[in-house]
């Protein structure tokens, strides 16, 4: 089994507390984590651990990435966001990619609208981007 399989308690704990259309969204945007982190080349296993009380996927081993974090508030309960820190250029690059399909706050998060289907293909290519971010950043 693989780490990026292993079944984090302290992470388990926070998905169980989220209501079930959160939670049923979530586990799903967390198996595309891992899934692309599976298929992109250099990212190696994450580690899953919470960060600020949320979900959130380093890249330790390879450190290739920048950390991807699940956000689910119940003050938007049909939101959930994908984050990055917000001093990556990540968001504002996705933005050029996928302004028509996806939407973002700031420079932090893409915010999901849980009532339809997880768009995957343009979710993939953006966890890749960020998992990778600091590997394809050019050396200063």
């Amino acid at each position: 089994m693989s780490k990026a399989a292993l079944v984090t308690p302290s992470v388990e704990a926070v998905f169980d507390a989220f209501p079930p259309p959160a939670r049923a969204y979530l586990l799903q945007l967390r198996d595309l984590i891992r899934a692309t982190a599976q298929k992109t080349p250099g990212v190696g296993p994450l580690t899953e651990t919470l960060k600020w009380g949320e979900p959130a996927y380093l890249t330790d081993a390879s450190k290739s990435g920048t950390t991807i974090r699940l956000g689910w508030k119940p003050a938007a309960p049909n939101t959930a966001q994908l984050l990055v820190h917000c001093s990556t250029t990540l968001v504002n690059e996705w933005r050029d990619l996928y302004a028509d399909t996806l939407a973002f706050s700031g420079t932090r998060a893409i915010d999901l609208d849980m009532r339809k289907p997880l768009p995957r293909a343009e979710l993939a290519h953006c966890i890749a981007m960020a998992l990778t971010y600091h590997a394809r950043k050019p050396a200063k």
